[in-house]
């Protein structure tokens, strides 16, 4: 019995890394851990140098400016929107665009964008707008938690498009959705391409022609994806860079990406399970560290 869990074990560990893997442990680029009022942070977005992050599911509706050096609290921004449950952040250098998408069930038929134009360091809270949006190949709307293809955590701005990155739970995929943001009336997301991960993708950044993808699996296991952006907004042609980052029960439930050229900002939200846990965390690795 011992011989067949320990074969079965290696079988796992051998699927899982499969693919050619570079490991990344990020546990040693660890800025700081979280406050207490960023227990879920699910998103990180970076606009005029300054590092934004939310918390996800029913929380207050509020953006957290965060210094990126010490990962504390900088400024607090209230929004004038529901947090339904939002997971994903991105910008287009003057608005920033929520992603109240959250999808775990598979049900929601009211699936949202705000649009939050952002001046001085403040948000416009009397202009935001919401884009609203279905994926047409959903057919049904039976709860199936943890069991659907049509959640989604990630979200990036290119090319005067949103681009949305599913996290398939059943399919251990993604799927690559543009969304208008310039129209007003509900509209369908159109699907570009998907690629098979084996892992949940939880956010998206984009940075100098490069998608970054991030995610982690059932057995807490947390990897980045990296694609090359091989025409105008397609990146699934040619296979990525894949490197593992580590357990989620060392360096929590990974839900936040962001990119620039000084580096990768990555955010981790309270990890809890029967065989332990970690803090919401800030991680920060500079760019002579990480090799493409």
């Amino acid at each position: 019995m011992k011989k067949f869990f320990l074969l079965s074990a290696v079988i796992i560990f051998q699927l899982s890394f499969s693919q050619q893997t570079d490991f990344l442990k990020i546990r040693k680029f660890r800025v700081a851990y979280l406050d207490d009022r960023i227990q879920e942070t699910s998103g990180l977005s970076i606009l005029n140098g300054k590092l934004y992050t939310f918390n996800d599911s029913g929380n207050a509706p509020e953006l957290f400016e965060l210094d990126k050096t010490s990962g504390t609290i900088k400024n607090t921004l209230t929004i004038n929107a529901k947090n339904k449950d939002w997971e994903a952040l991105t910008n287009d250098g003057k608005n920033f665009y929520i992603g109240d998408f959250g999808n775990n069930g598979g049900t929601r038929r009211d699936l949202e964008i705000y649009r939050l134009p952002f001046q001085n360091g403040e948000p416009k809270n009397d202009s935001i707008a919401k884009i609203s949006f279905y994926y047409p190949e959903q057919t049904e709307f039976i709860p199936k938690y943890t069991n659907n293809d049509f959640d989604a955590e990630a979200m990036m701005y290119l090319n005067g498009k949103l681009h949305l990155f599913t996290k398939e739970w059943k399919s251990k995929s993604t799927s690559h959705y543009i969304i208008d943001p310039a129209t007003s009336e509900k509209q369908k997301a159109e699907k570009v391409e998907s690629y098979k991960t084996n892992f949940v993708v939880t956010d998206a950044a984009y940075f100098d022609k490069k998608l970054y993808l991030i995610g982690y699996t059932k057995k807490t296991e947390v990897f980045l994806n990296v694609f090359k952006e091989t025409e105008p907004g397609i990146f699934f042609k040619d296979t990525p860079k894949h490197y593992y980052l580590g357990s989620a029960l060392s360096i929590g439930q990974i839900e936040g990406i962001a990119v620039n050229e000084t580096g990768i900002y990555i955010s981790g939200e309270k990890f809890r399970s029967r065989l332990g846990g970690a803090k919401p965390a800030l991680y920060f690795i500079p760019k002579e560290e990480f090799k493409e």
